[in-house]
């Protein structure tokens, strides 16, 4: 956050980040795609999106209050962590003995798949929402390294007033323009991204679709040269189409 502002009293401000991202696969067969949705699962079950989580509020300089997470049958996970930007006060046994801020993140999961075209999705929902001078935009990088992004929206929101030692009132505390300030030039070279900002409303959105896609980095248990090439430009175009709607948000197709 650079120099901290004077403020009279103490930040209410609210900055809520929604990170959502799409990974598609290509799985041929009804048991591929089975195998598809248990590598999912294994991968990114509850124990590693905690670990990710945990990377991500250390990043922002929050503190752990306490953890929630679950696995899902028949699959998915799930995990909330309540966050403050103070120290915790006191702790009994498993239950906290203090609330000191209303910040937490959330992160959810759902593998799916089609079995008539044969693609299989795999989506990650993320929310952090944080009080005072917590900004959460500068975990993007590290949000979008931690998962294969073939899609990727993002929404930033500020929230209600603080005031500074005048008594003038703040609606925002830090300049931005837009979300991608806040994203590695090299990762945004990966992608097309637009996006969609409402200034007078601290409202901002983007969206970001991956430019290239390499064939073999999309086939589950098969290898690309197993494939004749007219095979491989149905599949790749199959791959495409699935991308352009989930980026689009309608069925374009």
């Amino acid at each position: 956050m650079g120099n901290r502002m004077k403020l009279y009293g103490f930040n209410n401000l609210t900055k809520s980040l929604s990170f959502n991202i799409y990974d598609v696969c290509y799985a041929k067969t009804e048991r591929e795609q089975k195998n598809y949705i248990d590598y999912i699962d294994e991968q990114y079950n509850s124990e590693r999106l905690t670990s990710i989580m945990t990377n991500l509020t250390s990043m922002i300089g929050a503190n752990v209050i306490s953890v929630s997470k679950q696995d899902y049958d028949p699959q998915g996970a799930s995990v909330t962590f309540l966050i403050a930007e103070d120290a915790i006060v006191g702790s009994r046994g498993r239950d906290i003995a203090a609330h000191l801020d209303k910040s937490h993140v959330t992160v959810h999961t759902y593998p799916e798949y089609h079995p008539e075209t044969s693609i299989a999705t795999f989506r990650v929902d993320i929310d952090v929402s944080t009080c005072g001078e917590i900004t959460p935009l500068s975990t993007l990088d590290y949000l979008i390294g931690s998962f294969d992004s073939d899609i990727i929206t993002m929404d930033y929101r500020v929230r209600g007033f603080t005031r500074d030692v005048d008594g003038k009132k703040l609606f925002i505390d830090h300049d931005i323009t837009s979300i991608q300030d806040y994203i590695d030039r090299d990762t945004l070279l990966r992608y097309d991204a637009i996006d969609i900002n409402v200034y007078q409303a601290n409202m901002f959105h983007t969206q970001m679709l991956i430019k290239e896609i390499d064939l073999q980095n999309y086939l589950f248990n098969t290898d690309v040269y197993e494939l004749a090439p007219g095979r491989r430009l149905e599949i790749t175009d199959s791959l495409r189409r699935e991308m352009i709607e989930i980026f689009s948000g309608r069925n374009v197709y």
